[in-house]
C-alpha cells in the first residue's frame, strides 16, 4: 500500500503558469498517493503542449480530468461523487469533455464508458502520451480508452509542470509499477510491471529544479528500493542481463548516491520503501550524505507472521525487527513512519495484539492506518473471505491509532530543547504570523516568522510539541 500524501491536499485542482497562445482550459483534479500527484503534472505538461491552460474554476473548462486512486474504497466513492458533480456542469456546458485517469480507469474502463456512461475519456497510467490522439477521438464524437499497461513507459522524456507548487519542494518519479503481488493491493494491475527510469533523466530533471529554486525532492515509487537501472528494460528480467549490463547496474543505494552528489545542498527524500527490498547499503548512503533526509516510510502493514504471509508481504516480524535495529544503529537520528492495516481476513485477536507490540518496539514517528477494505480484482478478493466484522476492524483501528498518538507524542517530545534544521515551506495554517515547514525527519515545525522567507533553511530551538508539530523559534540560517 502506498503512502498517501497531505489529506488537506486531495481533491485540489491543480493550476500551472499560462500560456498566452493556449485558448482551452483544463480542469485537473488528484486523488490518493503522490505518485498520482506526480502524474497529472505530467498530464497537464503534455495538455499544455496541446493548447490546454489550467485553471480552478470548474465551470470554465473543456476538459476536466480526475486522475484517480483505487487503494481504498473510501478514495472511489470519493471519485464517483465528483464524476456526479462534473456530470451536472456538463448537463449546463454539454461541450465540456470529462475524462478519468489512472488506478480506477484501469479497473472500472468498461463500467465509465459503457455501462454508466458518465465519462468520454478513460487512460490509464502508462498512456497518458496518447492523450492527443484520444482528445482526437472525442472530439470526432467517439468515447476513447486506453488502459493499455507497458513494460517501458516511464515518462523520463516528460518534463512535468509543478502544480500549484510552492517552489520548494517536488516529486521526482524513479520507478513505475510494482512486482510485489501483496494479496490485498491492486497496483500490479493498475500500474503493472516495476520499470526504472534513466539516471541521466532522473539528474536531469534535478538540476532542473535547483536552477528554478527548489530546495528539496522526493525520489518517488510504488517501491523506490526496488530501483535498477541496468540499460532498460523489467526488473524481472535482469537474469537475462549482458555482463556489461551487469557491471554498470545502478541501484537504488547507487543511485542516491549520485543524486546526493550532484546537488550537495538539494535536500533529498524518497517513497515509498519496502522492508523486504529496503537494503543495509541504502542506509549506510544515508549515513554518508548530509542531504540525505533521515527519514524512512516503511509500511508493516501487520504485525503477525501469519498474516503477513496471508498478504505475501515476503518479510517477517523478526526480519522487520532486524531492519529497525540496523537503521536505529546505523542511523540513530532516523525518524521511521509506518502503513498498517487491521481486519485482514482471519486476522484473530492475537494477530491484532502482535501488531500492537511490534508498534511498541518500533514506536513509530508517525503513520498512515485504515482497515481492510476489499479491493476488486486482488488475489484476497478472489480468494479469502473478508469475516472480519466491521466493528472488530473500527475498533482494531482505533488501537492502533490511539497508540500511533502516544508514540508520535513521545517521537515529539524528544525534539524539546534541541536545535533541529527546517526547511521553510509555507505559512503555518494555525497563523499568518507563523512558518511551517519540516525537519530532516520529516516532521512539521512552526515558528514565528522573523526576517526569513519561504525557501530558507532555518536552525530553529524547539520549546514546545504536539503529538505531530514542533513548536519553536528561529535562531539563523543555516549552513546546509
Amino acid at each position: 500500500m502506498e503512502k498517501t500524501i497531505d489529506e488537506s491536499k486531495q481533491g485540489e485542482s491543480l493550476v500551472l503558469e499560462q500560456k498566452k497562445e493556449n485558448s482551452r482550459k483544463l480542469f485537473i483534479e488528484s486523488y490518493g498517493c503522490a505518485m498520482n500527484f506526480s502524474d497529472s503534472e505530467i498530464v497537464a505538461s503534455i495538455l499544455h503542449n496541446e493548447g490546454y491552460n489550467t485553471t480552478q474554476n470548474l465551470e470554465d473548462a473543456d476538459l476536466v480530468l480526475v486522475n484517480t486512486c483505487s487503494i481504498r474504497d473510501k478514495a472511489e466513492q470519493t471519485i464517483r461523487k465528483r464524476l456526479e458533480k462534473y456530470n451536472a456542469i456538463k448537463r449546463i456546458n454539454p461541450g465540456m469533455k470529462v475524462g478519468v485517469l489512472g488506478c480506477m480507469a484501469e479497473r472500472l474502463k468498461s463500467k465509465f464508458l459503457e455501462e454508466e456512461k458518465i465519462v468520454d475519456l478513460v487512460v490509464g497510467p502508462d498512456a497518458y502520451k496518447d492523450l492527443p490522439n484520444l482528445l482526437a477521438e472525442v472530439e470526432d464524437g467517439r468515447d476513447a480508452i486506453n488502459v493499455i499497461l507497458s513494460k517501458e513507459e516511464t515518462y523520463g522524456d516528460i518534463s512535468p509542470v509543478r502544480l500549484n507548487s510552492n517552489g520548494v519542494t517536488a516529486f521526482v518519479s524513479i520507478t513505475r509499477g510494482c512486482d510485489n503481488m501483496c494479496t490485498f493491493c491492486v497496483v500490479p494491475f493498475t500500474r503493472g510491471r516495476e520499470r526504472s527510469r534513466e539516471p541521466q533523466s532522473i539528474l536531469e530533471e534535478i538540476n532542473d529544479l535547483w536552477s528554478r529554486g527548489f530546495k528539496e525532492i522526493t525520489l518517488l515509487g510504488q517501491n523506490v528500493d526496488s530501483y535498477l537501472w541496468y540499460g532498460g528494460g523489467l526488473k524481472k528480467d535482469f537474469d537475462k542481463a549482458t555482463d556489461m549490463q551487469i557491471a554498470t547496474a545502478v541501484n537504488f543505494a547507487k543511485l542516491l548516491e549520485i543524486c546526493a552528489k550532484e546537488q550537495p545542498k538539494m535536500r533529498i527524500r524518497f517513497s515509498t520503501s519496502n522492508p523486504q527490498d529496503l537494503t543495509l547499503d541504502v542506509i549506510e548512503t544515508m549515513a554518508k550524505f548530509k542531504n540525505i533526509c533521515n527519514h524512512i516510510h516503511l509500511p508493516v502493514q501487520s504485525g503477525s507472521n501469519r498474516i503477513l504471509k496471508e498478504m505475501n508481504r515476503l518479510h517477517t516480524r523478526e526480519e522487520y525487527f532486524d531492519l529497525i535495529n540496523n537503521i536505529r544503529r546505523i542511523l540513530p537520528d532516523c525518524s521511521i513512519s509506518q502503513d498498517i492495516i487491521t481486519g485482514f481476513p482471519t486476522e484473530t485477536e492475537q494477530d491484532h495484539q502482535d501488531t500492537l507490540s511490534l508498534m511498541e518496539f518500533v514506536k513509530y514517528n508517525f503513520g498512515f492506518m485504515f482497515y481492510y477494505s476489499e479491493r476488486p480484482g486482488t488475489m484476497a478478493e478472489r480468494k479469502m473471505e473478508d469475516d472480519i466484522p466491521l466493528e472488530v476492524k473500527k475498533k482494531r483501528l482505533d488501537d492502533v491509532v490511539q497508540l500511533q498518538r502516544k508514540h508520535s507524542e513521545f517521537r515529539t517530545k524528544a525534539y524539546v530543547n534541541s536545535v533541529v534544521e527546517v526547511l521553510i515551506e509555507r505559512e503555518s495554517k494555525k497563523s499568518d504570523q507563523q512558518w511551517s515547514g519540516r525537519t530532516s525527519q520529516n516532521i512539521v515545525a512552526v515558528f514565528p516568522k522573523g526576517d526569513f522567507k519561504i525557501g530558507d533553511f532555518v536552525t530553529v530551538k524547539i520549546l514546545d510539541c504536539t503529538s505531530a508539530t514542533l513548536i519553536g523559534e528561529a535562531i539563523a540560517l543555516s549552513n546546509i
